[in-house]
């Protein structure tokens, strides 16, 4: 939790000035996209496959939220010194490309700890209330007078789960049979919409204090501040030592988060309870579908003049749609306790393709940029 503050803040605070702030508005409703896009795509998954309730948020924070940051901070560079690019001079293109990816990190972190935190957090309160379920469903019945209608109390909200419960022999049925309602009542009467939506905005300041995007805002207000980027840019900055000492920091985000990823895929080879079906759905998704209409948009939005005339931003906004799932999506199922070996096969699987239609699609872009 400090190394990826840390990283955005300082390629934030370092290559992003508020010309490009305003020069590239597209990025946010690009990324946007993505999410919209891979999440109705990760929703129609869902209802085809029916993975478990638990399940249903994992897979669709799989196909929505893409590696925005860390891969890109990788590929771009890559490619800028690549023979034959066509992006021009070399230290020029990965300069630019490093503040497109700076740029990139910083929304796709916004995203990722709203939208996908919240995705991943819901799926972790319906595997309490399926493991509640279970445990009611085992426990002996010793009230004489108690209907097979069991209240339980969850949460600090003080919702009532209504668990009706079939006498079963097996865990797969009291699962199927098990229906499990949730309403929110605030006392003894019903929540107002006023106090629905104050609580929802409360909700979401806290998911937005989460310390990658806070330390993006904060990256964003002192690039594009003069004063404050005077203060810590540049071989003259009084504060200097606070911008290197930063970026010390955030050179270990890369490795750290590697080592991370690598630690998930090793439990992927050991565990695998997710359907074959449901892993190949998400690469589907994440390599063929959301890359073709990605490809699209982007072609779409240069032909109506939303675009600077920069191929590389072209290219940034196009490869945005074919990045593998975000590593953080781990960090969460590993927060809540919820999902952490089936995500660890995806992981596995959606990387290793990533490889090659990384690659592949990286190809097909440029010769349509160059």
């Amino acid at each position: 939790m400090v190394f990826t503050p840390s990283l955005m803040f300082a390629s934030l605070a370092k290559t992003v000035t508020l010309e490009d702030i305003i020069s590239w508005w597209f990025m946010p409703v690009n990324i946007g996209l993505t999410f919209l896009i891979g999440g109705i795509l990760g929703w129609i998954l869902v209802k085809i496959l029916r993975p478990k309730p638990y399940l249903e948020g994992l897979v669709i924070a799989t196909c929505s939220s893409g590696n925005l940051g860390n891969l890109l901070l990788i590929i771009v560079p890559a490619i800028c010194t690549e023979d034959g690019s066509p992006f021009g001079d070399s230290s020029i293109c990965t300069s630019v490309g490093l503040s497109y990816a700076s740029f990139s990190m910083a929304l796709g972190g916004f995203f990722i700890w709203t939208y996908t935190f919240h995705l991943i957090r819901t799926s972790a309160a319906k595997l309490k209330a399926l493991q509640a379920v279970v445990e009611v469903s085992k426990a002996p019945n010793n009230d004489l007078d108690a209907s097979q209608e069991t209240h339980l109390l969850i949460g600090q909200d003080q919702e009532n789960v209504a668990i009706v419960v079939a006498s079963s022999k097996s865990a797969e049925d009291t699962e199927s049979r098990a229906i499990v309602s949730q309403e929110s009542e605030h006392g003894k009467g019903n929540v107002s919409s006023w106090t629905k939506l104050i609580g929802f905005l409360h909700q979401i300041l806290e998911e937005l204090l989460a310390p990658p995007t806070l330390a993006a805002i904060l990256g964003f207000i002192f690039g594009a501040t003069t004063f404050l980027r005077n203060l810590i840019i540049g071989s003259e900055a009084p504060l200097r030592v606070i911008q290197d000492s930063i970026k010390l920091l955030g050179d270990g985000t890369i490795p750290c988060i590697t080592l991370i990823l690598g630690g998930n895929l090793t439990e992927g080879l050991r565990a695998s309870k997710i359907k074959s079906w449901i892993v190949v759905g998400v690469i589907c998704v994440r390599y063929i579908i959301l890359p073709a209409i990605g490809m699209w948009v982007v072609k779409a939005a240069g032909h109506l003049g939303f675009l600077p005339s920069d191929p590389l931003f072209h290219y940034v906004l196009m490869i945005q749609y074919t990045l593998p799932p975000a590593m953080n999506i781990g960090t969460m199922t590993q927060l809540f306790n919820v999902g952490q070996e089936e995500c660890s096969v995806l992981f596995l699987w959606t990387y290793l393709v990533a490889a090659l239609a990384l690659t592949a699609w990286s190809t097909i872009f440029m010769w349509i940029l160059s």
